[in-house]
């Protein structure tokens, strides 16, 4: 995957939780991404969020907290940001990509997860704006290439995952 540095926007929220790990001396940091979906009257949408005005739409994310795993951390995103209660169905991928902060430049992992809708959020909360689109409007809505890599791998991986609860 390719590193993404200078075109990386980064909200207030994750700049600042990035600058108290850099007074811990972290040396990295972990996001968490949920590519999230519901199945509603025979059509598949997908979660995007915006956290300000000015910020393009994407796969929400949240920075994992010290002692905490990427897969809680967007549990809890979705729960307490969002209102949603959600399954994990499977790891979606892995991407990295580095940001500047202060000068110093923080390598960070990002962690994406497929998982869907069990209850809630027709208009989730805790974001400047979310919208559920299909999946061709997904794809060409996000700007950031990492993120459309990843989201059509999930498309792939969703597909599979459905196959084998049909076996079941």
């Amino acid at each position: 995957m390719a590193t993404e540095s200078s075109n990386l926007s980064l909200t207030a929220k994750f700049r600042g939780i990035i600058q108290k790990l850099m007074v811990n001396k972290k040396t990295s940091v972990s996001v968490g991404g949920a590519i999230i979906f519901k199945d509603s009257r025979g059509k598949r949408k997908y979660l995007l969020t915006k956290q300000n005005e000015e910020d393009n739409w994407e796969i929400p994310k949240i920075t994992v907290r010290k002692g905490e795993s990427s897969v809680r951390s967007v549990i809890r995103m979705s729960g307490e940001m969002a209102g949603l209660s959600v399954k994990v169905l499977e790891e979606a991928g892995r991407s990295s990509g580095v940001v500047t902060v202060n000068g110093k430049v923080l390598p960070q992992k990002y962690y994406y997860y497929l998982m869907v809708l069990k209850d809630g959020g027709s208009n989730p909360i805790g974001f400047f704006d979310a919208k559920w689109m299909d999946y061709s409007k997904t794809l060409k809505t996000l700007s950031l290439k990492r993120e459309k890599n990843i989201f059509k791998d999930a498309k792939k991986i969703l597909k599979e995952w459905e196959k084998q609860q049909k076996k079941k």
